[in-house]
Formats: structure tokens, C-alpha cells, sequence
């Protein structure tokens, strides 16, 4: 984990990676207790044996929005900034799902800082993260997520 001072610190890191997550395995109870949660119980998600004779990925996959929502897990394990009192989520500027997560895969993020603008109080960050699937040349997804940061 990168432990960055202060957001002029966090400004020299433009363009640069700020770091990659751990690897996480996505469960079958993950999967469904997501589908649950959001009302999303495609069979594609939560039904094993149906997924394993129907689907052309020959198991269940995980949701697009639940590999999205790993984002967070994603970035508190790449970097820190010990100067900030608060982060906002800001919201999103792209997402693409670029390949479909089967159950039981490793995926982990790559961490880029793309465009740092100072605010009053703070600074508004761009990251991109990268999920990527282990032993898989495409990404899982691709996202640009935005941040208010306060000091």
C-alpha cells in the first residue's frame, strides 16, 4: 500500500500507478446474496447446475455491478492519504465490463491516478481502476471513478 502524505504528494502521482489491490475470489454466496440484495436473480447468477448446462460460461458469473462495487475494497487496499479528514464518493465517469467473472475467479484492482483539480478545502480525484481476472488476458471491468477529498 502506497501511504501518501498530503494532497500535494498525491498531485506528483499523476499519471502513475498508485498501486494494485490484493486478490479476491468471488463465491457462489456472494453472487446470490448480491442478486438478493439488488433484486437481480438472473439464472445466469444464481442457478449452479442450470448456469452449468446453459450458459456458454458453463458456471454461474458474477454481476457486472457487483464486481463495481468492489471498487471501494479495491482502493482502501492500494492507497491511503494520511492528510485527509473526509472522502466522497463523486461518482463515475465510464464503466466497461470487458469480460464476465465465473464463480470461484480471483480479481483484484490496478489503481491509476489520471487527473487531480484542486477544490476549496480539498481536491477532486480521477482514478481508473482496472479489475483484473487472474489468468485472464482481458480485464473484468474498467472504471474512472471520482473523488472529493477534504484535508
Amino acid at each position: 500500500m502506497k501511504i501518501l502524505k498530503n494532497l500535494e504528494e498525491v498531485k506528483s502521482f499523476v499519471g502513475s500507478e498508485l498501486g494494485v489491490s490484493e486478490w479476491h475470489q468471488i463465491s457462489q454466496s456472494q453472487i446470490s446474496k448480491f442478486g438478493k440484495v439488488t433484486g437481480d436473480e438472473q439464472w445466469i447468477h444464481t442457478a449452479p447446475v442450470r448456469a452449468k448446462l446453459l450458459s456458454p460460461f458453463k458456471s454461474t458469473i458474477a454481476h457486472g455491478f457487483l464486481v463495481l462495487s468492489l471498487l471501494p475494497k479495491f482502493l482502501e487496499q492500494t492507497y491511503a492519504i494520511k492528510s485527509a479528514k473526509m472522502g466522497v464518493n463523486y461518482g463515475l465517469n465510464r464503466v466497461r465490463f470487458t469480460a464476465p467473472v465465473p464463480v470461484k475467479s480471483f480479481v483484484r484492482g490496478r489503481v491509476f491516478l489520471k487527473e487531480f483539480k484542486e477544490i476549496k478545502n480539498g481536491a477532486k480525484l480521477t482514478v481508473e481502476v482496472t479489475v483484473e481476472l487472474k489468468d485472464n488476458e482481458k480485464p473484468a471491468c474498467v472504471a474512472e471513478q471520482v473523488f472529493l477529498i477534504y484535508e
